[in-house]
């Protein structure tokens, strides 16, 4: 190991606290209608927000300053402990349903999403494995399959609840770290065509997802059904034009939209701050994304390297998956757009994610 610099990376802990004080502003502009009807408070969604934001900032700047090989020495117990909540999370009658999915679990006024927290656990525990057997990455029976085997089987467990979208981002993030370590691109192929079939069988397997495609494909087809969100998110972004409407203008957020400081959060920002604002956001992560590869080129030993590929490529494939869906360019999955959406599990773990991040910038070599 390096010896520890005393200065992370400025540039990328100024751009996470940009992307976070954005978040809040629209969190409470897309919220503040449906808050008031349903809570009689405004403010209910962003001060819920805030708590967690600063549960988030706190475990970051602690976490910055923790060596990250202690991820190394720890990583399969944070796995064993994330699959053990992913199992209590399936029991009836204890983890909570919502949107159709038993993803949550009740803690005093708040929930929790095992899943969200099994996505670093399994990027750790990777990094660990990949940095061990890097020679045995080429062959597919002593290095490929082995690797891909327990992401499966968290994959399987996810899709039990279901909960596609997060499975989906654990699994790209996961195929991105091996590909990286140096599996062969002939393993990549076939198990794609494998992937491609299993996931065509989970589509078919669930009607609610086959009418995701077709109202992708053709939102206008069951316009008060499976095509509303899609249609409703299109409504926001088009009148936003080039200015926007104005911070707070949004007409969209007015029960047309539902729940609009979710996933769909960047649909209200484009109305509210145009096609300019959403490209700013966009050019926000994608500072994000440079600077995190440039740490990751730049770490000490290939644990390093590995774990900000993963943590950096989480992120990358979070943000294209909801902004695709919100601009109609994907199939209509529940996923967050990273330090902007409203949801406490997904704002604490992309914290702790970047503080991770962090941490390894502070033994880089640039």
């Amino acid at each position: 190991m390096t010896k520890m610099k005393t200065a992370p990376d400025y540039i990328l802990l100024a751009t996470t606290i940009l992307l976070l004080i954005v978040g809040m502003i629209m969190v409470y502009s897309a919220s503040e209608a449906w808050a008031s009807y349903r809570f009689d408070d405004s403010f209910f969604f962003a001060k819920r927000q805030l708590f967690f934001a600063s549960i988030g900032v706190i475990a970051m700047f602690f976490i910055m300053n923790v060596d990250y090989w202690t991820w190394r020495t720890w990583a399969k117990f944070i796995v064993i402990i994330c699959f053990i909540l992913l199992i209590i999370v399936l029991i009836p009658g204890v983890g909570l349903v919502r949107g159709g999915a038993r993803s949550w679990l009740g803690v005093g006024a708040f929930s929790i999403q095992p899943s969200e927290f099994m996505k670093m656990a399994m990027i750790a525990y990777l990094a660990k494995y990949l940095s061990e057997n890097q020679k045995k990455i080429v062959s597919f029976k002593k290095g490929l399959l082995p690797s891909l085997f327990l992401v499966m089987v968290a994959f399987g467990m996810i899709m039990l609840q279901p909960d596609l979208g997060t499975g989906a981002v654990m699994v790209g993030t996961c195929v991105v770290m091996i590909f990286v370590a140096g599996a062969r691109v002939s393993h990549f192929v076939g198990l794609g065509l494998i992937g491609l079939l299993g996931f065509v069988g989970l589509i078919i397997s669930a009607p609610y997802r086959m009418k995701r495609i077709t109202s992708f494909l053709d939102p206008w087809s069951d316009p008060l059904g499976s095509g509303f969100q899609i249609i409703q998110s299109l409504y926001a972004i088009g009148p936003g034009g080039l200015m926007g409407m104005g911070l707070g203008e949004s007409r969209q957020k007015y029960f047309y939209l539902p729940e609009p400081q979710t996933d769909f959060i960047f649909a209200i920002l484009a109305e509210e701050l145009g096609f300019i604002g959403g490209c700013i956001v966009i050019c926000l992560f994608g500072v994000l994304l440079w600077r995190g590869i440039r740490i990751a080129l730049g770490a000490p030993d290939l644990f390093g390297s590995l774990l900000s590929v993963g943590i950096i490529a989480m992120v990358a494939i979070q943000v294209m998956i909801n902004i695709g869906v919100v601009t109609g360019l994907m199939p209509v999955t529940g996923i967050t757009l990273p330090f902007l959406s409203y949801g406490g599990s997904s704002l604490t773990l992309m914290l702790v994610a970047i503080g991770v991040l962090l941490n390894v910038s502070r033994h880089t070599r640039f």
